[in-house]
């Protein structure tokens, strides 16, 4: 009997869930995905490594370039070990313990990478809109003081959802749709009332990835109405061109995302395969794709990197 309510209120484990339908082929589906943490990995780590040690990349813009690769790093690196266990070992046991540290580390690192595109919107908007004193605000102090704001901000919104996720009983299901512990997934498996986790959610969503959303928006508002007023249509190309990898990284962020979130809150009836594919696609494709624009968009990036490689080859 006491074990019985030892596992009402603390499960020993959760299953994890890999592709449904696919459990046979398992080890050859990993191969793709393998492939994508392979990419993700080496290319957020090259970036991070260039940054760091070339001298001409120690600029606001690169800094925050580096913040955006560290939170695409520290994504990856969270699901990598679940991943990898349920593909090529069928290890789908997760304790909840371990679960709720997955969940700090995934939701965290997401929550930075949104404040990190924030704070690379406002960086646009001072490179565009106010050129002659963007080197007096965005001071190498001052860059260190919105990396410490942004994980301020991510701890202080995470611990207490987790928090609030641990007072909860689980006892029905224990299986989880997803390779990786996700709040929302987690807090569905609960025989208690949710309606305060699921407000307190609601709202750190709002508060952060959709406030987030908006301010990113406002400023390639102001942006844009800068842009027009430059007489020079090669000015005006060239004022968008430093805008193209920002945006674009926004896109594959929070597309992904807001998906994720709406096939969680309104999806009940769609497919199991839908919500593994939306939830690989919103933590894989970000990491994968953010070294691969700006290693392309950014030529001080493109020749780093190549000047690195070199190096190594010769």
């Amino acid at each position: 009997m006491p074990s019985f309510n030892q596992s009402i209120f603390h499960p020993t484990v959760f299953f994890l869930t890999g592709i449904p339908g696919f459990e046979t082929y398992h080890a050859w589906v990993f191969i793709p995905f393998c492939c994508l943490y392979v990419i993700a990995i080496t290319g957020n780590g090259m970036i991070l490594f260039v940054i760091i040690t070339e001298s001409s990349l120690h600029e606001p813009m690169y800094y925050f370039l580096s913040m955006l690769s560290f939170s695409d790093l520290g994504l990856c690196l969270s699901t990598l070990v679940t991943v990898v266990g349920i593909f090529w070992f069928n290890a789908r046991e997760i304790s909840f313990d371990a679960c709720i540290g997955q969940m700090f580390f995934i939701h965290g690192f997401t929550f930075m990478e949104s404040s990190v595109l924030l704070a690379m919107a406002f960086d646009r908007y001072i490179a565009i809109c106010n050129p002659l004193r963007y080197a007096t605000i965005l001071t190498n102090s001052r860059i260190i003081k919105v990396g410490f704001a942004i994980v301020v901000r991510v701890t202080t919104v995470v611990v207490p959802l987790l928090l609030l996720l641990k007072r909860l009983s689980f006892c029905g299901s224990h299986v989880l749709h997803h390779s990786y512990c996700f709040h929302p997934d987690v807090m569905k498996l609960s025989c208690t009332d949710t309606k305060i986790n699921s407000a307190f959610g609601l709202a750190i969503v709002i508060s952060t990835a959709a406030l987030d959303s908006v301010l990113i928006l406002l400023s390639y508002v102001l942006i844009v109405h800068s842009v027009l007023g430059i007489a020079s249509s090669e000015g005006q190309k060239k004022a968008f061109g430093m805008c193209v990898s920002h945006t674009s990284a926004v896109a594959i962020f929070y597309i992904p995302m807001i998906s994720l979130s709406l096939v969680h809150r309104f999806g009940k009836n769609a497919p199991p395969l839908v919500h593994t594919l939306i939830a690989n696609i919103y933590l894989l494709i970000p990491p994968v794709m953010n070294p691969i624009i700006y290693s392309v968009k950014t030529k001080q990036i493109r020749k780093a990197m190549v000047k690195m490689v070199l190096s190594k080859l010769i």
